[in-house]
């Protein structure tokens, strides 16, 4: 999941909520949507391979 943040940049998130915190797990931060997009891609191919 990707959300904007007050800087401009964009942070993807887990889908799962994390059970010892009650929040999302930060996957990263970065630039642009585009940036954010195809990391999301690249961490998605990673769990499936």
């Amino acid at each position: 999941m990707i959300r904007k943040l007050k800087s401009g940049e964009y942070r993807i998130y887990s889908r799962q909520v994390n059970p010892k915190t009650k929040k999302r797990r930060n996957l990263g931060t970065f630039p642009t949507r585009a940036a954010a997009e195809k990391h999301e891609r690249e961490i998605q191919y990673f769990k499936r391979h």
